[in-house]
């Protein structure tokens, strides 16, 4: 029966003597720990150091490397090292670890890039997090270019699978919540203005307001924390057992089998959800303007159409597809960073959503200082 791991010091005019006993091997992970750094504390101002290793019982690869690592720090320091006693048994395993360089990194070549699971170390690093997504856009493009020079290597069932799941049954919860939205929006302007006999005018605001901005914000913040992060989870998972290195094992692209459909998708998709979330809204308001205003349903509706442009329409759907790109590549790449954990697969998640949800509103921003600049 093995023993306990333990290690007795002793001084004397030839140097220090440190005799190793018991098991050193992974069970005793942490007491091993300990006695790694125990050594140098103990041996104190020695010039040399001497390793008896006839009384242990049992090593291993981590007892054996917690054991190199001990005396590579009393080299590092100056401190004469030397090993005795070792068994045939232990002899291989020994020289091997001895062997193998595991020297840390030069403080100018470590590129530590997460610090826990969300910090940076460095501030070029991050630069690293935006600049990850022009490298998924780069890999995503020069995929769709093999697949249009090359249309055998598409795949056409995951693109329709990826389609039915991100639009076909993304519209129930789009249409309802569009629809909602669109009855709030309406009953608080008529509301408020039809005091100042108004009501022709919030029509025409309901109209723009919808076709241009809320008819696609609101369908975008719902398929960025539907779809989106389902994607980051689904890919998340992958990486945790290792299928993705599988794919890449079995010469596979993981960006041309798992990214581009989903990508492209979602390209594709998100117009499709705009134009059908905006009529929903424009329902909605009609619903108020009729029954809470008592509005004839046909002055809402020629109102409506002199109010909207072919201008606010096109605002719209111009934007869709590239909410759906930034949707699609912050989601994708959140999901290939996931660690070897279920914390990091909720953290990479939750900021998908979260980073998806800004970058939306921060697009659609910058969109309306341009459509304002040329008088869109």
């Amino acid at each position: 029966m093995t023993g306990r791991p333990d290690l007795t010091l002793t001084s004397g005019k030839n140097g220090t003597s440190i005799a190793l006993t018991g098991s050193w091997t992974a069970p005793h992970a942490a007491r091993l720990e300990f006695l790694s750094s125990e050594m140098a504390s103990k041996a104190g101002n020695a010039t040399s150091v001497s390793f008896e290793l006839a009384a242990i019982d049992e090593l291993d690869t981590y007892g054996a490397w917690l054991f190199e690592r001990a005396r590579r720090e009393f080299e590092k320091a100056g401190i004469t090292t030397s090993i005795l006693g070792v068994s045939e048994r232990n002899q291989p395993l020994l020289a091997e670890v001895a062997d193998t360089n595991r020297d840390d990194a030069p403080d100018g070549q470590r590129r530590t890039i997460y610090r826990g699971e969300q910090a940076y170390d460095f501030e070029p690093e991050s630069w690293h997090d935006w600049l990850s997504y022009f490298v998924l856009l780069g890999a995503s493009l020069s995929a769709l270019w093999r697949s249009i020079t090359h249309p055998a290597r598409y795949r056409l069932t995951s693109t329709v699978y990826q389609f039915d799941r991100v639009g076909w049954k993304a519209l129930p919860i789009v249409l309802l919540v569009t629809f909602i939205i669109g009855l709030i929006i309406a009953q608080q302007g008529f509301f408020h203005f039809r005091r100042f006999g108004a009501d022709l005018y919030i029509v025409d605001m309901i109209g723009f307001l919808i076709m241009r901005e809320m008819g696609l914000l609101l369908t975008a913040i719902v398929v960025a924390g539907r779809s989106g992060s389902s994607y980051t989870a689904e890919l998340g998972s992958m990486k945790m057992r290792e299928e993705i290195d599988a794919l890449k094992t079995m010469g596979f692209d993981p960006v041309e089998v798992l990214i581009l459909p989903r990508v492209l998708v979602l390209v594709l998709a998100l117009p499709v959800l705009t134009f059908l979330g905006s009529m929903a809204a424009l329902a909605g308001a009609g619903l108020i303007a009729i029954t809470y205003v008592g509005m004839a349903p046909t002055l809402f509706l020629d109102r409506l159409h002199e109010a909207i442009t072919l201008d606010h329409f096109l605002v719209g759907m111009i934007k869709a597809p590239f909410m759906g790109l930034v949707i699609g590549l912050i989601s994708c790449v959140e999901g290939l960073r996931v660690l070897g954990s279920t914390t990091s697969l909720g953290t990479h998640t939750t900021q998908s959503v979260v980073k998806s949800i800004f970058m939306i509103i921060v697009l659609d921003g910058l969109f309306a200082l341009f459509f304002s600049s040329i008088r869109m």
